[in-house]
């Protein structure tokens, strides 16, 4: 099964680029949501926590 894959992506030019994209895209969306939920404010992280209990 991997000889048809590997097969097939070397004969397409230029897919070596492709992972490299994938993993900065990848990092980029892990740092940005790990500083956006470092920089979330500690009242709405209470808020939202709260939320499932109230009536």
């Amino acid at each position: 099964m991997l000889k048809y894959v590997k097969h097939n992506l070397e004969t397409i030019t230029g897919v070596e680029i492709y992972p490299i994209i994938s993993l900065t895209i990848f990092f980029t969306a892990f740092v940005l949501f790990t500083v956006w939920a470092m920089t979330y404010s500690k009242e709405t992280i209470k808020r939202v926590s709260s939320l499932p209990l109230e009536d």
